[in-house]
């Protein structure tokens, strides 16, 4: 991530949490579609399994998200700051891009309040991965999006 320059002009909003506006500058950079690729692959390569005291396999089915294929459970969990911690698990080892997109979302939105967490939109994904994807992946990926929402929401 460190080897990109972040051009200006790329933002999704002023309200955007500035990691994850970073991220978005990073991926408007690369405009080879390789390089880009290469990219998501090396943030998915950082993906960690959620801590055991989150949770442990296998996961409660509240958690899970809906048409996601790579078997993504989502935690959304209230710190003492009154803001969310969130926990991605991907359960599928070729989850790529669900990996990637959890990289991206623990790193720029846990630890932010519910207000600023719910104004990232579901539309990030095709920001992140373009208008490539097919539907059903597009529906896992947004459908983890949707879910952090739902469990924030409802906290």
């Amino acid at each position: 991530m460190g080897k990109f320059c972040r051009p200006s002009g790329s933002e999704i909003s002023m309200s955007s949490p500035q990691k994850l506006q970073n991220y978005l500058d990073d991926l408007s950079f690369l405009t080879d579609k390789n390089d880009k690729i290469q990219y998501l692959i090396e943030l998915a390569e950082k993906y960690k399994p959620i801590p055991d005291n989150i949770a442990t396999p296998p996961f409660d089915k509240k958690h899970r998200v809906e048409y996601c294929e790579s078997e993504a459970y989502v935690w959304a969990i209230k710190n003492v700051d009154e803001n969310f911690d969130i926990y991605i698990a991907v359960e599928s080892p070729s989850g790529i891009s669900a990996k990637a997109l959890a990289v991206i979302l623990i790193d720029s939105i846990s630890g932010e309040s519910k207000e600023t967490i719910l104004k990232v939109n579901a539309d990030i994904v095709l920001k992140i991965f373009g208008k490539e994807l097919s539907m059903g992946k597009n529906m896992g990926l947004t459908g983890i999006v949707k879910k952090i929402h739902q469990l924030v929401e409802n906290s």
